[in-house]
């Protein structure tokens, strides 16, 4: 019998409006947003939906609103009888994964991705880091021109996403000059709009303040398999949760070792849950011979219905 991933998004991927069609059609992703909302002490919900996109873009309400939707989404496809045998996130989408799978209660996901939000920005003076996409050279090539490119500064690669697209992340101008370096390779470099240099040692001051509120959470081992980002291997124990979560703040996220993990312990259909497409795209890219489908609005279920009944017939 084949498996079915699901598989949530990270930061970038929130788009006002998200989620509201959800919550309008079924009461149990109303709950989830509303849940949110008295957690946080404001109207979350109320950002996803009207925005402004300035205000849902900072990231102490992107990684709570991305969580959100998720777990909405999620909690809409069990009502419909489907499960998941594993999952995983990219970033702060493993936060997502680890409410599925029952190692985290939502209610203390929502505020630690809201403190991790806003401790990765205080981490980093704005204008001081920066992030780049480098497309079409390998790891090796993009480790090497990170190597030269440390006289300037701290510079690394930050999320290994699928083959052809590793993105680099340190001081700015360490990150110009692997950009630099890169394209004499003949890669394509796309500067990232971001607010902060994220998955690098620049964060590691709020990595501690994030362990800080972490220890008095309670964490649960998985119910189901979570693949970390850190490794690109399951997580099994509450203290391997932990270490995962803090981990992954200060490095590299490793998405395609994710994905072929999963594909190897039997993943034959991905569903993607939550905004946008692009951990789809990632897919594609590592292994285009296996299905996605998401997730996004009431439209799309069924779809997932089918093609998730269908998986189970293989």
């Amino acid at each position: 019998m084949s498996k079915t991933a699901w598989v949530f998004p990270g930061q970038g991927a929130q788009v006002v409006g998200m989620g509201k069609d959800m919550c309008e059609a079924y009461p149990a992703a109303r709950k989830i947003f509303e849940t949110a909302d008295e957690v946080l002490g404001f109207s979350l919900s109320g950002l996803i939906f009207e925005g402004p996109d300035e205000k849902l873009s900072l990231t102490e309400n992107a990684q709570p609103a991305l969580l959100a939707v998720g777990v909405a989404g999620a909690t809409v496809l069990r009502e419909h009888d489907l499960e998941p045998d594993m999952t995983a996130g990219l970033s702060l989408g493993e936060y997502t994964a680890l409410v599925i799978a029952g190692s985290l209660r939502f209610e203390d996901a929502v505020y630690l991705t809201h403190k991790r939000g806003v401790y990765m920005q205080e981490a980093c003076p704005p204008g001081e880091g920066a992030m780049a996409a480098v497309l079409g050279i390998g790891p090796g090539d993009v480790d090497a021109v990170c190597e030269k490119a440390r006289a300037f500064g701290e510079v690394t690669g930050a999320n290994y996403n699928c083959p052809g697209q590793i993105v680099i992340s340190g001081k700015k101008a360490a990150v110009q000059e692997a950009s630099r370096l890169a394209k004499e390779l003949g890669a394509r470099v796309i500067p990232l709009n971001v607010s902060a240099p994220f998955h690098c040692s620049l964060m590691e001051s709020a990595a501690l303040k994030l362990r800080a509120i972490l220890d008095k959470v309670e964490v649960r081992p998985p119910s189901i398999p979570v693949y970390s980002n850190v490794h690109g291997e399951r997580l099994v124990s509450a203290s391997d949760v932990r270490e995962a979560l803090i981990a992954q703040v200060t490095m590299p996220v490793f998405w395609q070792k994710d994905i072929e993990a999963m594909e190897r312990d039997g993943a034959r259909l991905f569903v993607e849950i939550g905004a946008g497409k692009t951990l789809q795209g990632f897919g594609k890219r590592t292994h285009p011979h296996i299905p996605y489908v998401r997730f996004e609005t009431p439209s799309d279920l069924a779809d997932v219905v089918a093609l998730t009944k269908e998986a189970l017939l293989r």
